[in-house]
């Protein structure tokens, strides 16, 4: 097997040993990268096909297949070949296998990938093998391949490098094969509760939804600035105004020019979704059930393993308000204050340093994010949080310091977040009036009213309940991945040079 290195401190040898071969190749069979190749089974087929073949039997099935060559024995006479779905193992031998065929054997190395015709059997030891009559050179690899049992050692090679990552590792394997399940599963669940599919622009002339720093391109044609989008949500709420569907989503790629950390990249993959005549209670219930079907999809079961613990999706989940949560893990209760100076002196005394223009809402939710956050390991709804820091939430009845708006938590993380959405135009512009004003004191001098969203608010949209799911977390939680950059399969990195 080849050396466990992939960078330029591999030996020189190792690399023009397999261009001088190549060179040979070209004289001998002259294309070395044919465009055609008909194989009749993938090895995943041909495993499942046989299942029931006992050992020490051959069948009289000539089969074609194709693969990478993980492992070579003997001089080529056992060769191990891997595709998408599995292995098979090859036996060339004089008695089976053509003089053409038994030629091209020391020309092969491992990463090379080949084209077999042969005859199925399965050997004493039970291993299900091909005897090999023919073999076709179908891509020459020019360098040689980690160490297949150790893979790539270097973390951040292996981001680098994804595709030696997943050719060597087959947890990263399962890991992305699972990612894309959870996502068709996402959307088939949205489907099937009724949801209709939209793409909305990535492109934005004025970016909002959220509130994050953008990245920033230019148009040309057009001469005009833009930015890729932070989310998707002006966009459908505009969608759920036109009448075309009362239930739409968006699986979305979003963009925010912010920290990199094992829970966040650059651009990441969020699950929205706005629903007329709904509120946030029934959000919840959506999420309980979605989650419940994709720990189902992936595991078979709603209790899986994420590091040292086992986290269930099984619902319904502790749903619990801020204050509420606040108060069990701390004591302090910011329900009985009444002013902004109360609340920031209640949590001085309690040992919390606070900005002297911090409101009620913001020191309780600061105080929840330092305190609370790291106890809520299961799966949990925390509700009513404060306005302040929620502008775009329906207040909750009775108590206007508070909106019916929810975010979810598993392993302390957000995965979450869901309103009963501000429908009220005249109230709909006064916050947004006053979020820029704020945007612009913080120096955001680019960021800009949306008249065409509030336009269409005035027009008039229905009450309605909307979500948004951070995806790459939930695959992070469902998979067992530690980082963010797991589950990404090209994630945002330094250069090289750097």
């Amino acid at each position: 097997m080849a050396d466990n290195k992939t960078e330029s401190t591999l030996s020189s040898d190792a690399t023009e040993v397999r261009a001088q071969k190549l060179k040979l190749l070209r004289e001998q069979i002259g294309d070395v990268y044919p465009a055609h190749f008909h194989r009749t089974m993938t090895n995943a087929e041909l495993a499942a096909k046989y299942e029931g073949l006992e050992p020490d039997v051959e069948t009289q099935d000539i089969v074609t297949v194709a693969g990478r060559v993980y492992s070579s024995r003997n001089s080529g006479m056992f060769m191990d070949i891997h595709d998408a779905g599995g292995k098979i193992q090859i036996f060339s031998h004089k008695d089976t296998t053509s003089e053409e065929a038994r030629a091209l054997l020391p020309m092969i190395d491992i990463g090379d990938i080949i084209g077999v015709t042969g005859i199925v059997r399965r050997t004493k030891r039970g291993e299900l093998t091909i005897n090999a009559q023919k073999i076709e050179m179908l891509t020459k690899s020019l360098l040689p391949m980690p160490e297949k049992w150790h893979g790539l050692s270097d973390i951040e090679l292996r981001y680098r490098k994804r595709h030696l990552d997943i050719m060597t590792n087959e947890e990263s394997k399962l890991r992305f094969q699972q990612r894309s399940k959870i996502l068709s599963g996402i959307r088939r669940f949205m489907e099937d509760d009724g949801f209709m599919e939209v793409e909305t622009p990535m492109l934005h002339s004025v970016y909002g939804g959220a509130t994050a720093e953008p990245f920033k391109t230019h148009h040309n044609t057009l001469k005009l600035d833009m930015y890729l989008r932070i989310a998707p949500e002006l966009f459908l709420k505009r969608t759920l105004v036109s009448g075309l569907t009362d239930k739409v989503f968006e699986i979305n790629r979003n963009f925010r020019n912010e920290g990199v950390s094992t829970r966040h990249n650059p651009e990441f993959t969020m699950m929205e979704c706005y629903w007329a005549y709904a509120d946030y209670e029934d959000i919840m219930d959506l999420v309980e059930r979605l989650f419940e079907s994709l720990a189902l999809s992936i595991h078979g079961t709603t209790e899986f393993p994420f590091g040292d613990k086992t986290l269930s999706f099984k619902g319904p989940f502790k749903r619990v308000p801020m204050p509420d949560a606040v108060k069990e893990v701390t004591g302090i209760d910011f329900l009985a204050m009444k002013t902004d100076e109360e609340a920031r002196a209640a949590a001085k005394a309690a040992g919390f340093e606070v900005e002297k223009d911090w409101t009620w809402g913001e020191c309780l939710a600061f105080i929840f994010e330092e305190k609370v956050e790291q106890t809520l390991i299961q799966p949990s709804h925390v509700t009513h949080f404060p306005k302040d820091i929620s502008p775009f939430a329906k207040e909750v009845p009775g108590e206007p310091r508070l909106v019916e708006r929810f975010e979810t938590y598993c392993n302390a993380w957000e995965l979450g977040n869901a309103f009963s959405e501000l429908n009220d135009p005249e109230e709909q512009r006064r916050r947004m009036v006053e979020q820029l004003e704020q945007a612009h004191a913080r120096g955001e001098k680019a960021k800009q009213l949306d008249e065409e969203f509030l336009d269409a608010i005035d027009q008039g949209m229905p009450p309605a309940g909307g979500l948004g799911i951070g995806v790459d977390r939930l695959i992070m939680l469902l998979t067992n991945a530690p980082s963010i950059r797991d589950v990404i399969l090209f994630p945002a990195r330094r250069s090289k040079a750097d």
